[in-house]
This record gives C-alpha cells, structure tokens and sequence, in this order.
C-alpha cells in the first residue's frame, strides 16, 4: 500500500504522506511548505503530550503518575502513524501508545543527550483529514487513561510566495520580520481561535479546542502557525506540568480549519 493519499473535492486537492500534510492545493495555489525548501525539513507535524523544550530541566517533566522523560514537543513525532480509513474526501491515520514503552530519540545524541523517551499513560491519538465544502478540517482526538495529563500543539508550515505577507489577528497585523525577530522561542498569539495568513492568496485559520497559536519561522519563504493548548514559554522549564490539561472519560477532539479566503 503506499505511503502517499491523496484526497480530491472540486478545485481542492490533498497529499498526506505517512500522516503528513505535504500539500494542500486549491486551483493550482500550493498552500504548504515543501521539503528540500529552506527553512524546516518537515511539513507538519504535532506536538504531544507536551509542548516545548525540556533540556534545562534534565528532559523531565512531571506527571501524576511520576516522572516522564520527554524531549523538546514530546514523543509523539517518532512514532509512526498507521492508516485506518481512506476515501476521496477523507483519511484517518492512528498511533498507538503503551504507557512506559520507550521509544528511540531521533535527536539523539547531534541534538540530544537522552536516548530514549517515555511516557506513563496508555493513549491513541487519531488524526483526520477531510475535505469539506471548500475547506480542509483536520480533527485530533485524544484517547487513553483518565486524568492523562497533556498538552496538544499543531505544528504545520505554510509557503510563503510574495515578499511582505501579513498575519492578521483581530484589528492587528503581524509582518514575517516580527516573527523571524523571536527566533527559536515562537512568537505568541494568545487568546484566540482565528487567524489569518495573507499572501498571494488569503488562508484563515481557526481551531476547536485549542486556546491559543505560536508563530516561528527563520526564514522568509515560510512560517509555521501553530495552534496550541499551552505556550510552553510562560514558565521555567521544570514547571512545564503547570501547562497540562487532563483527559476525562472520554476521547478529547481538537480541530483545524484551513479555509481559503
């Protein structure tokens, strides 16, 4: 089976590789980012069960049921999604969890001093892409034990193809020069579920379930807008928990709407 799906509605088509939102084309127009271009090696990915660095703190970060060992946006990213439903419009992709298995740090040792990451809970995330109308709805959806404590961040990257776009939140507008100027740290958009990217075409993007967005970028041909629970940065790292919201007895749904303007 291969490792690239393609979704197709209308003049809109997307391409998800191993999980990874690597295209999403409306009438020709390339929203995302693409790799071998400068600026990130990746074209999405998500940030979970925390969201930030972690090296000041030893790499661990406390939890109800002890210590996790978690490098910087959590494990998550180094497990491998398995596809569980494709049609033309919409796909479905799972990652399993069994609390406390390790799982080999790709970080390690160029970026990293810790081996191995783990954590104490049992979870499943799902994720969903489908297109709708003339938008792309991505759905997480959290499950596993009750009282997890957790933090979701969507980490996706967007081409930029004019020279001066602008981010617009409210009334206010952000240039690529202010978000370049934060550097590694992210540039913090709080209190908001709506945002919106304008460049040679205009890309809003709104959110279920997430609180706030964090924007990054170090080079001008592309940024990341990132919806987030948690902006990891409020705090000193070894106070990340203060960051967790907790699962309840059932799966927690966050959403991502891509919407071309």
């Amino acid at each position: 089976m291969s490792n690239i799906i393609t979704l197709k509605v209308g003049n809109q088509t997307v391409i998800i590789e191993g999980g990874e939102l690597v295209g999403y084309q409306v009438s020709g127009h390339e929203f995302m980012h693409q790799k071998g271009n400068p600026g990130w090696r990746s074209v999405d990915t998500e940030m979970f069960p925390i969201i930030g660095p972690t090296n000041e703190a030893g790499f661990k970060v406390s939890t109800p049921k002890g210590v996790a060992i978690q490098d910087q946006h959590g494990l998550l990213r180094e497990m491998t999604y398995t596809i569980t439903q494709s049609t033309e419009s919409k796909a479905v992709f799972t990652k399993k969890y069994n609390a406390n298995t390790e799982i080999l740090n790709s970080k390690y040792p160029a970026k990293s001093s810790t081996e191995k990451l783990s954590w104490p809970y049992d979870f499943e995330f799902n994720k969903t892409f489908e297109l709708k109308g003339d938008e792309l709805v991505i759905t997480f959806t959290i499950a596993g034990d009750q009282g997890m404590p957790f933090m979701l961040g969507y980490h996706p990257a967007f081409m930029l193809h004019s020279k001066n776009p602008i981010i617009s939140v409210g009334d206010k507008d952000i240039s690529i020069d202010e978000v370049m100027a934060v550097g590694s740290r992210a540039l913090q958009v709080p209190n908001t579920n709506i945002i919106s990217l304008s460049d040679e075409k205009k890309l809003q993007i709104s959110t279920e379930g997430f609180k706030h967005f964090m924007l990054w970028t170090e080079v001008p041909n592309m940024v990341c807008i990132e919806p987030i629970t948690f902006y990891p940065y409020e705090v000193k790292q070894e106070n990340l928990a203060d960051g967790f919201i907790h699962l309840t007895n059932k799966p927690s749904d966050f959403k991502v709407v891509l919407k071309p303007m």
